[in-house]
C-alpha cells in the first residue's frame, strides 16, 4: 500500500488525514456510483415508489453508522496488532498463545485464511466495477458512446496494471488531493438536490428502513444484496490503520467522507423522488450538462485511486501470506526508497490484471458485475465479526454478555448482508467463491505441505548436538572461513551440511547454523532481532526473527550482527542452501493431489537464497531428495 510516511518520521494530522482520505477510502468513496442505482435497476430490484426510496436511504445510511462508523472506525480499530491491523495481523493476534490448544487455533487462522483469500476476489472485482462505473458515463454525455465504455475501461486498467512495476509513489502523492476533491464533489452534487427537495432527509428516520422491511420484507431481503454495495470497501478502514494511525482515519471518516457519502447518497434519492426516470443512472444525473465531461475524468481518476488501494493491497497481503508460511516465496520488488509498503510482486499483479481484463470482457457492464459484488466483502464482515468477538473475551477480557451485546447485532447485520448476496451466486456471485476456494486450498496446501516436508527432513536428519560431539571427537579437517547453513530446523543438522562433509571431507572453521523465524506480530525491533548461541566446537545456532510485515535480508542481517560483536566478513562467508526434489508416496500425510499440487507450487517458488537476498556468488545449494 502507498504510505505517505518515512520509518522514524511523524507526519502532521493533517497530512495523515489527507493520506487517509486517499487511501484508505478510495473504494468505499466510489461506491455512489453505482449502489443507490442498483437497488431500483438491479437483478432483484425494489418498485420504484417515495416509500422504497426513504426505506432504502435509512438502509445506506444506518449501514453507514453502525457498520463501519461503529463496528469499524469505532470497535475494530482498537483491535490491533502492535498498532498494524488487516485479517492477517487479527489472525495472528487471535491465534496468539493458542499453541496447546490446536483445534481452537485451527479454526481461527482458517476463518481468517478464507478472508484472506476473499480479498484476492474483491481486488479482482473492484477495479473492473469501479472503471466501468466510472466510464459509463460516456453514455450520459453521449448514447452513441456506448460501444466505447469496454474498450475505455480496458485501457485504462492496461495502464494501471503497467505501471506497478514503476512503482506508484508519484501517483500515491496524488491519490490524496484528487480523493479529497472526489468527495467535495459528491457533497456539492447531493446538496443541490436535498436543498431542491429536503424532504428525503425523513430517512435518517429508522423507522423509514423498518416500514421498507415490514411492508415487503422478502423483497427487502433481496435488495440488501444491492445495498451492501455502500459499504464495499469497509475493510481498509482497519487493514490500513498502521499506514496512518487510528486518529487520523477516524477524524477523516466523520469530519470529513462520511457526511459527503450521505449528502450523496440523499440527493441521490431526492433526484429520483423528484425524476424517477433518472434512476438509470442518478450520480451522474445530478450534475448539470456542462459538468459530466469532467465528471466523468474525475470519477475514472478516484476509480483508479480505489483500484490501486485494492492492487496494493493484494501485494501487501501476499508478502505477509509469504511470512507466515502459506504461500509458496515470490519474487518482490521494492520500488520506493522512501516510502513504507511500496512493494510490487510480479505474479500476483499480473494474476490479476488476466481475472480483471476477463470480468469486464465477460460483464461489460457494472451492473451485470454487481452479481458477482458483495460476496467477499461481506463474507470478510462475518469473518470479522467472529474474530473481534475473540478479542473481545481473550485480548480485551470483556465479560460474556458485555461482548455477546455488543457483537451479536454486528453479527446479525452481517449475516443478513451476506445470505442476501448468497442468491445472487448464479448470477456472478460463484466468481469470488471459486476464486476465494481456489485461494484457501493453495494457501493450507503449501501450509501443510511445508509441516509434512519439515517433518520428513527431521525423521532423517542426526540430532545437532549428537553430531556436535561426535566432530568434537574426530575432527574433520577446517578450512578458513565461515559457512552459513540456512535450515528450517535449528535443532537438526542439515542435509547441505552433510552432503558437504561427505563429498569434501571439510568443514569451515566457522559453522553458523541460520534460521529465519516469522513472529505473529508485523514488525520486529531491531533489538529483537538477533540471537546467537554457542553450540561449541565452533558451530553457532543464529536465530533471525522478523515479523510478517518485514523483509527478510540476510546481508542486512549479518552486518547487524556484526554491531553485536558477532561479525562476519562477507567475502569469506559462504552460504548453504539445500533445494529438495520432492516424490509423492502412499505414506500419510497428505492426499496424493495435495501432494501434487505441493510439488508443483514448490517448483515454481523463488529460490531461498533469492528470496533472503544472499549475494548469489556466495551461494552453494545442494539437492537431497524428501518422499513426501
Amino acid at each position: 500500500m502507498s504510505v505517505p510516511s518515512t520509518p522514524g518520521t511523524r507526519q502532521p494530522m493533517g497530512m495523515l488525514m489527507l493520506g487517509a482520505i486517499g487511501i484508505v477510502f478510495g473504494d468505499i468513496g466510489t461506491s455512489p456510483l453505482y449502489t443507490m442505482r442498483e437497488c431500483f435497476t438491479g437483478l432483484r430490484k425494489l418498485e420504484l415508489t417515495p416509500e422504497n426510496v426513504l426505506g432504502v436511504l435509512s438502509i445506506i445510511f444506518w449501514s453507514l453508522v453502525i457498520v463501519v462508523t461503529v463496528k469499524y472506525v469505532t470497535i475494530l480499530l482498537r483491535a490491533d496488532n502492535r498498532g498494524e491491523g488487516g485479517i492477517m495481523a487479527l489472525t495472528a493476534l487471535v491465534s496468539r498463545g493458542l499453541e496447546r490448544n490446536a483445534r481452537r487455533r485451527w479454526w481461527l487462522i482458517g476463518f481468517g485464511i478464507v478472508g484472506a483469500s476473499m480479498f484476492y476476489a474483491d481486488g479482482m472485482i473492484t477495479p473492473a466495477i469501479s472503471v466501468l462505473s466510472a466510464v459509463e458515463g460516456l453514455e450520459i454525455i453521449a448514447p452513441d458512446l456506448h460501444p466505447f465504455i469496454v474498450p475505455v475501461a480496458v485501457v485504462i486498467l492496461v495502464g494501471l496494471f503497467a505501471i506497478q512495476r514503476k512503482g506508484t509513489g508519484t501517483v500515491g502523492r496524488l491519490f490524496g488531493p484528487i480523493t479529497c476533491l472526489w468527495f467535495v464533489v459528491l457533497a456539492l452534487l447531493g446538496a443541490a438536490q436535498i436543498v431542491e427537495n429536503p424532504a428525503v432527509l425523513w430517512a435518517v428516520n429508522p423507522m423509514s428502513a423498518v416500514s421498507l422491511a415490514a411492508a415487503n420484507p422478502m423483497a427487502a431481503f433481496l435488495a440488501l444484496g444491492a445495498m451492501v454495495l455502500a459499504v464495499t470497501g469497509v475493510g481498509a478502514i482497519y487493514a490500513d490503520m498502521g499506514h496512518f494511525g487510528v486518529k487520523p482515519i477516524r477524524r477523516a471518516w466523520l469530519f470529513f467522507v462520511l457526511p459527503a457519502l450521505v449528502i450523496n447518497y440523499f440527493g441521490q434519492g431526492a433526484l429520483i423522488l423528484a425524476k424517477p426516470a433518472a434512476v438509470k443512472n442518478p450520480f451522474y444525473l445530478l450534475a448539470p450538462e456542462w459538468a459530466l465531461v469532467p465528471l466523468v475524468v474525475l470519477a475514472t481518476m478516484a476509480t483508479v485511486v480505489a483500484s490501486q488501494a485494492m492492487i496494493s493491497g493484494a501485494f501487501s497481503l501476499t508478502r505477509a501470506a509469504i511470512q507466515m508460511g502459506y504461500c509458496p516465496r515470490l519474487r518482490i520488488m521494492h520500488t520506493s526508497d522512501r516510502e513504507i509498503g511500496q512493494i510490487y510482486v510480479p505474479f500476483i499483479n499480473w494474476m490479476l490484471f488476466i481475472a480483471v481484463i476477463l470480468l469486464v470482457v465477460s460483464f461489460r457492464s457494472s451492473s451485470a458485475l454487481a452479481g458477482a459484488y458483495g460476496i467477499a466483502v461481506t463474507l470478510n464482515m462475518v469473518i470479522d465479526s467472529i474474530l473481534l468477538f475473540v478479542v473481545m473475551r481473550r485480548i480485551w477480557h470483556w465479560s460474556l454478555p458485555v461482548a455477546l451485546a455488543v457483537a451479536t447485532p454486528l453479527l446479525a447485520i452481517d449475516v443478513a448482508y451476506l445470505t442476501s448476496n448468497a442468491l445472487k451466486i448464479p448470477d456472478g456471485g460463484w466468481f469470488p467463491m471459486v476464486v476465494g476456494a481456489g485461494i484457501f486450498t493453495l494457501f493450507t496446501t503449501w501450509k501443510r505441505g511445508r509441516k509434512v516436508l519439515l517433518d520428513r527432513l527431521s525423521e532423517d536428519a542426526l540430532p545437532l548436538d549428537q553430531f556436535i560431539q561426535s566432530i568434537e571427537l574426530a575432527p574433520p579437517v577446517r578450512v578458513e572461513g565461515t559457512a552459513v547453513f540456512m535450515t528450517s530446523t535449528p535443532d537438526r543438522v542439515p542435509h547441505a551440511l552433510l552432503h558437504n562433509l561427505k563429498h569434501n571431507k571439510v568443514l569451515h572453521e566457522r559453522v553458523v547454523f541460520l534460521t529465519i523465524v516469522t513472529r505473529e506480530i508485523p514488525y520486529v525491533a531491531a533489538d529483537e532481532r538477533i540471537e546467537v548461541k554457542s553450540l561449541g566446537c565452533d558451530f553457532y545456532r543464529m536465530l533471525a526473527y522478523y515479523g510478517f510485515k518485514d523483509d527478510p535480508d540476510v546481508p542486512t542481517l549479518l552486518e547487524a550482527s556484526g554491531r553485536t560483536g558477532f561479525a562476519f566478513e562477507m567475502m569469506e562467508t559462504s552460504f548453504f542452501v539445500s533445494r529438495e526434489t520432492l516424490v509423492s508416496t502412499e505414506r500419510p500425510g497428505m492426499a496424493r493431489w495435495r501432494e501434487h499440487l505441493f510439488s508443483s507450487m514448490s517448483k515454481n517458488a523463488v529460490k531461498a537464497s533469492d528470496f533472503f537476498r544472499v549475494p548469489t556468488n556466495r551461494v552453494v545449494e545442494l539437492g537431497t531428495q524428501v518422499e513426501l
